[in-house]
């Protein structure tokens, strides 16, 4: 395991090596039980509550309790789309763009055509915001899929589970909880999205830093 670098990940130029190990992540059906821990799922996108994290005290003096957590919510939505063997989002609430994954060997993909089927995504990065929870919510009634893993610096590949929803419903996950977007299992999706404003990102790149990509099924 390499130590991760200070810096914002170049999320369109990701230079990843040929012939990384693949790590097949189990794939559970999400309710509210097998969410427990991680978050739960959302019937009302609107007005589904979004937690903000108060900021922390940087020494032994504690943030005022009427202060630090007073930069709300953004909307706005969260498209994805296959572009050949490449998974692409974007999120207009925070003006992300971003390849996401890959169905074939990130080395070779073709971004022209699909070079196989589309029944997983190699994942290459997982990300947490400190600072907020996030909702999903398809817009079409789109299937998707997520994987997960729970709060902590410290992670490791198969911390991580799949969960697997049918498109009635979305999902909100809490602050600190290790996750990249959601991933339709049709061709492209469009997904209602909220989170905190501040936005921070604590990033994993599993390529660099252990040496394998996930294999998320669809």
């Amino acid at each position: 395991m390499q130590t991760p670098v200070a810096t914002a990940p170049d999320y369109l130029d990701l230079q990843i090596p040929a012939g990384l190990t693949l790590l097949d992540v189990p794939v559970v059906d999400a309710t509210n039980e097998t969410l427990k821990g991680y978050g739960e799922l959302v019937s009302d996108r609107h007005n589904h509550t979004v937690e903000i994290a108060r900021w922390p005290a940087q020494g032994w003096r504690p943030v005022d309790t009427d202060s630090g957590d007073e930069a709300g919510t953004v909307e706005g939505t969260f498209r994805f789309w296959w572009e050949g063997d490449v998974l692409r989002g974007q999120n207009e609430a925070v003006g992300g763009d971003y390849i996401l994954g890959y169905s074939a060997d990130p080395a070779s993909a073709s971004r022209e055509q699909a070079s196989g089927p589309r029944d997983h995504v190699y994942l290459w990065h997982c990300n947490y915001h400190p600072d907020g929870g996030q909702v999903f919510y398809p817009m079409n009634g789109e299937p998707f899929v997520t994987p997960l893993a729970l709060p902590g610096d410290d992670i490791k590949p198969d911390d991580f589970v799949c969960f697997r929803f049918d498109g009635s419903c979305g999902l909100y996950i809490h602050p600190g909880i290790w996750h990249e977007g959601v991933f339709p299992t049709v061709e492209t999706g469009s997904f209602f999205d909220k989170q905190g404003r501040v936005h921070a990102r604590v990033s994993v790149d599993f390529a660099r830093e252990f040496g394998l990509l996930l294999k998320v099924p669809l």
